[in-house]
């Protein structure tokens, strides 16, 4: 019994120290706590091969464009983009399924800030890329431009989108949810409204992406992925669903011209 109890106590003390994430070469003090809250279990590692990309000059901290890219790394289960400092940190999760663990989007920020993107494999290994990005605050505190215009509620989920072949093989698809995605932190008061997922499948249904999406994407969120798509498929379809429970569903039309949509119901 004796030596069980100090089994047990030296796992007790060991565990943590294994668990420790690798220091931050960007100085963070934010980082310990934001592999906990949003990695949450796994080794973490730092890793040249996920790339993180970010403006050099920000010109509106309401739409700052980023791209997180693992195609070098293989066996890619899921792709997380957090910001340290932000007063949401969480910004997005792909579960990439078939397609490719790339995502290009935009987000608020509300001041300067690291930008992760963690690319988790199928051993369970968190592999990061981090940038610095120099910006000035009050992006995720401004209110949405739609709510200036009456008509907003209109053309709440309509979609944009377009596809191209590439020369990877796979299809890169842009869409565009016309959404206010407010993050419950403007002065005006107004409460969190934002798209919670969007859902990518082939006409016959088989799953190409899963995307959860969080307050700190902009207004209109737009978004690029890079998915599997068979030369005789002629369109992708497109699902989503907002923290008020509002579903949106739509088909984004190939071969390779824009297609502007409106929801199917």
């Amino acid at each position: 019994m004796r030596l069980a109890a100090s089994a047990l106590l030296l796992l007790f003390l060991t565990g943590p120290a294994i668990a420790t994430p690798p220091q931050d070469p960007l100085g963070s003090p934010m980082w310990s706590e934001m592999v906990e809250r949003v990695l949450k279990s796994g080794e973490v590692v730092f890793d040249d091969k996920v790339k993180i990309t970010v403006p050099s000059i920000v010109e509106d901290q309401a739409q700052v464009p980023v791209t997180a890219d693992a195609r070098a790394l293989p066996g890619v289960t899921k792709l997380v983009v957090f910001a340290d400092l932000n007063p949401i940190q969480h910004v997005l999760t792909l579960t990439p399924g078939k397609s490719a663990p790339y995502v290009g989007f935009r987000m608020k920020v509300e001041q300067g800030t690291p930008v992760r993107a963690a690319a988790q494999t199928a051993d369970g290994v968190w592999h990061v890329g981090s940038v610095y990005l120099d910006a000035a605050g009050g992006g995720c505190s401004a209110p949405a431009m739609a709510r200036n215009e009456e008509s907003w509620s209109t053309t709440l989920g309509h979609i944009q989108g377009r596809i191209w072949r590439d020369v990877s093989g796979f299809a890169r698809t842009r869409f565009r949810i016309r959404h206010p995605m407010d993050t419950g932190l403007a002065r005006d008061n107004t409460p969190a409204y934002y798209i919670e997922a969007v859902k990518l499948t082939t006409t016959a249904g088989a799953p190409l992406a899963t995307l959860e999406m969080f307050e700190p994407m902009s207004e209109d969120p737009t978004v690029t992925l890079m998915v599997p798509l068979a030369p005789g498929e002629s369109a992708i379809d497109l699902e989503g669903r907002d923290s008020n429970g509002g579903r949106y569903r739509s088909q984004i039309s190939a071969p390779w011209q824009n297609s502007v949509v409106t929801p199917r119901g």
